[in-house]
């Protein structure tokens, strides 16, 4: 035991539920392509926001956001302490991992979120990833993985190789 205090956090957040339809009506009933594309970018933004103010929420309950007196541009530019990474993104390039997300937080029930075939969240209006507080925590990108990283992963997930290989393939630094 190190004695160092650290956190570690989940999420799944919506801002989507209902937006479908609305935008099905202004398409399809008012023929309004505009509103249409609207009401889904504000629900994208506005799911965006939900995570961003829960990350502030955990920074201040974890204790070391109280000090934290950060602007707009400040929190578009992430200049707080810690990391918020989703799975899909450079840092977490595997979509698979949303199950084990899901499963940790019991997401669907939970949100009314779900994953489809591809692992893309419904509705669409949906973010879900990590918080990690570390001081040090930061982005990184996981491109060009050799093969033997890639069968030792696939041997560690339970997976199948071409299963992983699948799911990584922009990320794999050989031909499968």
């Amino acid at each position: 035991d190190s004695g160092r205090q650290d956190y570690l956090g989940a999420f799944a957040v919506t801002t989507g539920i209902g937006c479908d339809e609305l935008a099905n009506k202004f398409q399809n009933e008012l023929h309004d392509d505009y509103l249409s594309i609207m009401t889904k970018a504000l629900a994208d933004r506005l799911a965006e926001a939900f995570a961003e103010y829960l990350h502030r929420q955990a920074r201040l309950d974890w204790g070391y956001g109280q000090e934290e007196a950060l602007s707009t541009d400040d929190l578009i530019e992430e200049k707080y302490r810690g990391i918020r990474p989703a799975y899909g993104y450079p840092a977490c390039p595997d979509h698979t991992e949303k199950t084990k997300l899901f499963q940790l937080l019991d997401a669907t029930h939970q949100t009314g979120i779900l994953l489809t075939e591809s692992f893309a969240m419904h509705p669409a209006a949906s973010v879900s990833g990590l918080y990690f507080a570390h001081p040090e925590s930061r982005y990184f990108t996981v491109d060009k993985l050799t093969r033997d990283q890639v069968e030792d992963y696939a041997r560690r997930k339970q997976m199948p190789l071409a299963v992983v290989e699948r799911w990584l393939s922009p990320n794999l630094g050989y031909d499968n």
